[in-house]
């Protein structure tokens, strides 16, 4: 069943590429008590992920945290080392938090994968963004099949 709007969050545990290396956390890490804009990727590196979707978080990141945004977040079912290199690529810095849902288990869990085989993917996470209240769903917006509109920095920072 996927998530929706009013659901909490999984429980799930993560990993978080940092400058000091992959590094643990947990849903409630990341969620509890604040209030969050995650977005998620069929893959680091790949054509839209790395020329549209993480640079709209980044460079909107400012009006993010003005509208009450603590922190936002970018998951990818790849592994941390990839995420670190992609967010070092990209110069993301501290303004995105790179997690790693290595295994697709919290996607999964979400009920947002996608079959990605016949690109050599294998399964993956559905392009999506969500807003995220204290672990409660608030906004959720999950693209269609080859579709780069609802997930948008713009769009969601719209809905704020």
């Amino acid at each position: 069943m996927t998530i929706k709007v009013g659901d909490k969050l999984p429980a799930a545990s993560l990993t978080a590429a940092t400058a000091e290396g992959p590094r643990p956390v947990t849903t409630d890490d990341i969620f509890a008590g604040k209030t969050v804009a995650l977005f998620a990727v069929p893959g680091a590196f790949t054509p839209t992920c790395s020329a549209r979707h993480l640079p709209g978080y980044k460079d909107l990141a400012d009006e993010f945290k003005g509208k009450g945004v603590d922190s936002i977040a970018c998951l990818s079912v790849n592994d941390a080392f990839v995420m670190k290199a992609w967010g070092e690529s990209q110069s993301v810095g501290e303004t995105i938090t790179m997690l790693a849902d290595g295994s697709g288990d919290f996607t999964r869990a979400l009920g947002l994968t996608m079959d990605a085989s016949k690109f050599g993917m294998g399964e993956r996470s559905q392009r999506y963004s969500m807003l995220v209240k204290d672990g409660v769903v608030a906004e959720l917006n999950v693209e269609a099949p080859g579709e780069f509109k609802v997930s948008a920095a713009d769009y969601l920072l719209a809905q704020l």
